[in-house]
């Protein structure tokens, strides 16, 4: 004999300004394993729901001040309390009000007093909705870095893009081919992961979004999908601290008799199409256009002018004199029809004295 799925129990928030109603409705609800806790009127329910967690709202519609319309607008228009399923309560059931909740977002519509087997099966129903969207959330937040999780979670998916302002970033290990072959397949991996976790730290920590992984390369962005005005101050600070944190791996790796290593990094800023690109099945945010592809020529021109950070002149200019850097002689760079304006971004060891242009 096949059995129904129990529902699991969670924390409900009964929102009535009828002290008789949710004393009733919250016996039952316990009698089902649920926690429950009151609100008396509908600004007591927003100040709660602010501040602690609940897994469901049953919520008046009738009531002084903030009707339940009202707090289920703003629930609704929250990027924080959007996601709580909210189970309207009336005494009236016409169904112009039920449509209204509905359209506005109520996950159900229960008339007062309400049957105790349908509105056991409608909470269960709605704790399930909620519990795969959390799910949902949790693996979009573990497969795509936080800025591109919460534009996914805010906005949706939606294959496009957009001109937006932002840094390009390129950076990847010197002569890891050589390095692949001197070890094993598993000190291999460890050393992979091991620097993606020290660039990511780096990166993530000036706001930018790691949207590409090849290899030992990684492509970043700044100014995206999250806007920041300073993203060339942003890009170049965290280039600095990959190279530290790199010269501090190197330590360890000194010590355990290891090949130490080196990264190069180019960064250039302006104008760049940001959006998502691929299929309805599977597609990643990226970003293009000629800001792009000069980043990673500049990464590939450090291999050239021995310098580990380059940068271009927009991005130069996006300093501001906050970071000192050196231009170097311009270059005519793959797919560049003129030369470009190289600037050497210097490490704290070198000379601080910044050079003006050309």
């Amino acid at each position: 004999m096949a059995h129904s799925h129990s529902p699991e129990a969670g924390r409900l928030l009964v929102v009535d300004d009828n002290k008789v109603n949710r004393l009733l409705l919250g016996r039952g609800l316990e009698q089902h394993g649920h926690q429950v806790e009151f609100a008396e009127n509908g600004q007591q329910a927003l100040d709660r729901l602010r501040h602690e967690r609940f897994d469901l709202v049953l919520l008046d519609i009738m009531m002084p001040e903030l009707d339940g319309y009202q707090v289920l607008e703003q629930l609704t228009s929250s990027p924080e309390l959007r996601d709580i399923p909210v189970i309207m309560t009336s005494a009236n059931d016409e169904l112009d009000s039920v449509v209204r909740c509905i359209e506005m977002g109520a996950e159900d519509f229960l008339v007062k007093p309400p049957n105790p087997v349908l509105l056991k099966a409608r909470i269960g129903a709605s704790l399930e909705k909620k519990r795969l969207r959390d799910q949902q959330r949790a693996l979009i937040r573990r497969f795509a870095t936080p800025e591109v999780a919460e534009e996914l979670l805010a906005n949706g998916f939606e294959l496009g893009g957009k001109y937006v302002s932002a840094s390009a970033m390129f950076s990847d290990i010197r002569g890891f081919t050589s390095i692949a072959e001197s070890q094993s397949p598993t000190d291999t991996i460890e050393l992979l992961n091991t620097y993606y976790t020290l660039m990511f730290d780096a990166i993530s920590g000036q706001g930018g979004t790691v949207n590409q992984m090849v290899g030992d390369g990684l492509m970043a962005i700044f100014g995206a999908p999250v806007p920041h005005a300073d993203h060339p101050v942003r890009a170049v600070r965290a280039a600095l601290e990959m190279v530290e944190l790199v010269q501090l791996f190197n330590q360890g790796q000194s010590a355990q008799g290891k090949a130490p290593i080196q990264i190069g990094i180019g960064i250039a800023s302006g104008r760049v199409i940001a959006g998502f690109t691929g299929t309805q099945s599977r597609a990643t945010y990226t970003c293009v256009g000629d800001t792009v592809n000069l980043a990673a020529r500049l990464e590939a021109h450090t291999k050239v002018l021995g310098h580990p950070i380059l940068i271009d002149e927009n991005t130069w200019q996006g300093l501001g004199g906050q970071i000192p850097a050196t231009e170097q002689e311009p270059t005519q760079l793959r797919g560049k029809s003129a030369a470009v304006r190289v600037f050497a971004v210097l490490l704290p060891t070198e000379s601080p004295e910044p050079q003006g242009p050309r």
